[in-house]
Order: structure tokens, then sequence, then C-alpha cells
């Protein structure tokens, strides 16, 4: 029988990080994060990160692992991620992955195309142009893509337009192109939250974030906030409180609710297109995987 890659997916603030470790307990095996913004050491309160009991009660992968000066893409996650796989399923027959980046999670299990490059210029053009305009391009010309990604990375937007301009073909277009074989098993699981439900779990996550220090924590990196890892729900908000385009830190709060409810209906987008089993808990996950005789 192959080896098993169980993989928990689904809008943030739903709830799969306790999921994937009590699997990963069921299983006595590891956790890989798919999670663009969770790799990133100096980002902590912002991320929702596994809390330091989490993390030491089941071995993560792709948390803290990077720094938010480094450029880490899709293809790098893909490569590292197969690696780190490779090894693990010496010993374990089930590894379990979580996390909410479609594009990771894409990237591991299907492959990515090689992907063609514009010119410099044309590419510095889009990066100085505003981020709702490049958005709404976006949204014009790969409505898959821009649901499937967090349309605020201003560096992923950039590329899908300049992949579709150069190509004549949408970014979604190289991710739907002939999946590569992996020698494991993939299964995915998404735990199935009424919407309502949903929303209040992000009202109350982005309240319990700005009680343990967000805003101190965005001030700090305040000088840095060009760099992608902070252009993101949640920082960019705060940043934009800062420099006064919000009146009141309750507006910049609203709008980083807002911002993270519209995120997860673009995860959900996302994840209903793909062949996901939506799950209540992780009994179902057990009864999934008895045909399958894991013990």
């Amino acid at each position: 029988m192959n080896k098993l890659l169980l993989c928990v997916v689904g809008p943030t603030a739903s709830g799969k990080t306790e999921l994937a470790i009590t699997l990963a307990q069921q299983y006595n095996t590891e956790i890989l994060s798919a999670d663009s913004r969770q790799v990133f050491t100096e980002l902590n309160i912002g991320t929702a990160k596994p809390t330091s009991e989490q993390l030491n009660t089941v071995k993560h992968h792709f948390i803290n692992s990077h720094s938010v000066n480094m450029l880490y893409t899709a293809g790098d996650y893909e490569r590292d991620a197969l690696a780190i796989l490779h090894r693990l399923f010496k010993t374990n027959d089930v590894v379990v992955l979580c996390g909410g980046t479609g594009l990771y999670i894409k990237a591991l299990c299907e492959g990515l195309d090689a992907l063609p490059y514009g010119n410099e210029e044309r590419r510095q053009a889009l990066n100085n142009t505003p981020i709702d305009e490049l958005q709404e391009i976006l949204q014009s010309i790969d409505a898959p893509y821009y649901y499937g990604i967090d349309i605020n990375n201003k560096q992923r937007v950039v590329r899908a337009i300049e992949v579709y301009e150069v190509s004549g073909k949408p970014m979604s277009s190289f991710l739907l192109a002939q999946k590569q074989h992996r020698n494991f098993d993939i299964i995915k699981v998404g735990i199935d939250l009424p919407r309502q439900e949903l929303y209040n779990r992000i009202n109350s996550r982005v309240d319990e974030m700005m009680c343990n220090g967000l805003l101190n924590e965005a001030q700090q990196f305040y000088n840095q906030r060009e760099l992608n890892a902070l252009k993101t729900v949640g920082y960019k908000e705060l940043y934009d409180f800062i420099n006064g385009d919000y009146t009141t830190l309750n507006e910049a709060i609203t709008k980083i609710k807002q911002h993270t409810r519209n995120y997860a209906k673009r995860q959900l987008t996302w994840f209903k297109a793909d062949s996901v089993t939506w799950i209540k808990n992780a009994e179902e996950v057990v009864e999934l995987l008895k045909n399958r005789s894991v013990d």
C-alpha cells in the first residue's frame, strides 16, 4: 500500500491546526504546514501560528523556517516539502499536511508548470500600480487564481498578470496542466463549518490577536512594511492606521475582520473546486481511512 499524505485544508480560523494535531497523534506522525505566512520566523501573532504547546506536542515543518527578508515561492515549497516527505515516509505510513494556502498545496500535490517571464520594465510598472487596480485586473483575467491567493500579496498578483500578458493564458491554466505523478496517495479533508460560525471564529481570533499585541508586532516591522510578507491582512490595515488612512484603531480592526472574512471566502471557493472531503471531526477522518487499513 502506498504511503499517505493526509491534507487538512480549508479557510482560516476553521480549526485546521487542532484537527491536524489530533490526526498526527492518532497516526504517530509529523505535520507539514502549508501556510505561506507561518513560515516566517519574525511574524507570530498576525499569522495565527500554532502555540508553543502545540508545536511541542507534534513536530511541525515549515513553521518559523524562513526570514521575512527571504522570498519563498510555491515552487520552493514544492521542492522542500517533497524532500521532507521522502525522509518521513521512510519511517511513517502517514504524514499530515495542514494549511490554507491553496497554491502551496497544489504545488506539492500536483506540481507546477514552468512559468514564462516578461520584461523588467513592465514588471516595474505593475509594481508601481496601486494594489486595488491590480486586483481588479487579476479578477477580470483569471478569477480562479484570484480566489485562490492572498490578493493583498502584490508580488503574486503582479506575477499572475505578467504571466497572462506574456503567454495569453491565465495563471490558473498552468496550475491545471498535466498533474505530476506522486509516489504517495493523497487524501484531502476540510472542516465543514456553517458560514456564520466561521465568521464568528474569525472575528474572535482578530480580537484575540489585538489583545495579544498585534499592533505592537506590526509596529516593530514598520520600516520593513514593503516586504511581501507584511503586505497581508492584519498587518496592512494596521500600517494604514499608522499612516493615518484610518481615523481610529477600531476602524482598522473592523477592516482586518472584513478582509479576513473575504480571504476565507476565497479560500472556500478554491477548496470547493478541489477534491476535498468535508468532515465534522477527526472521527470521520479515521472512518474515511479505515478502507485503507491504516493503523
